[in-house]
């Protein structure tokens, strides 16, 4: 049994966490929070909400709906750049994430000495699309949020409009967000139902403004991370390689965390 065999167990048993629809076979990439897990989430959640809103007078909350107008997500481009690459497995037809080179190579092996051939990569959009409507052939298409940042850019003006804010300053939401995984796992930390907890912070468009204030916020969510608990050298920064880079983001770092399946 592996680390992560172990951790799972554990809170299964401990009431942490168990797979979501499990008496019914379950369902890949969802789980369900236990009596602990809820209440373990809840504190992480109010931990983040005292240190980033109520313990500052530049940034407030909001709290925006799941469900948005699809014209939302076209004018954001996640309908067009909201993608994986997806290669498929010749032999066995199981889809993977064609950038991950680990699970690639540990797949390959399943197949006791045959040689795997991949198709070619092709892109796959990670937005879940729902239907709206009473009537099946007038139902309008939406999209389950794929990250909850876009609720807060259509609120900036509403926000800016009836508090005292002036620029710079942030928006903080926590919320649920669903991603179509292409082959989810890794506990939870690849789920296709997750919450999130995100402040967007608004500045002035000079570039010495830009990396001053990008610097002080890594620098901020780094020490948060250290207030849970997490030890100096299970963390650390890593930046985007080009490639990788969200199709909106001029530059991206991540905090890594060093788990029983490499840094993520």
């Amino acid at each position: 049994m592996t680390t992560l065999d172990k951790i799972v167990s554990l809170c299964k048993r401990r009431g942490f966490i168990f797979p979501g629809s499990e008496i019914y076979g379950g369902l890949g990439g969802t789980w369900d929070y236990g009596p602990l897990g809820v209440e373990l989430k809840n504190n992480i959640k109010e931990a983040f909400w005292q240190s980033t809103v109520y313990g500052r007078n530049d940034v407030v909350g909001i709290d925006a709906a799941i469900l948005m107008n699809p014209k939302v997500w076209e004018a954001s481009g996640h309908v067009k750049a909201f993608v994986d690459p997806l290669v498929e497995c010749k032999i066995c037809h199981q889809r993977f994430k064609a950038d991950q080179k680990e699970d690639l190579a540990g797949h390959e092996k399943s197949h006791q000495g045959k040689k795997t051939q991949w198709t070619p990569s092709r892109k796959f959009n990670l937005l879940v699309e729902a239907k709206l409507g009473v009537v099946e052939e007038a139902k309008q298409k939406v999209y389950l949020r794929g990250e909850i940042t876009q609720g807060v850019h259509v609120n900036f003006k509403n926000v800016l409009d009836s508090t005292r804010l002036q620029i710079p300053f942030g928006i903080a939401q926590i919320g649920k967000a669903f991603r179509n995984e292409i082959n989810p796992g890794n506990f939870t930390f690849r789920s296709r139902e997750f919450e999130q907890m995100e402040l967007q912070f608004y500045i002035k468009p000079e570039e010495s403004q830009a990396r001053k204030w990008y610097e002080y916020w890594k620098k901020e969510r780094m020490n948060w991370y250290r207030t849970l608990g997490m030890t100096e050298n299970k963390l650390r920064f890593r930046q985007h390689e080009e490639n990788e880079r969200a199709h909106y983001a001029r530059d991206a770092w991540d905090i890594e965390y060093d788990s029983p399946f490499g840094w993520k």
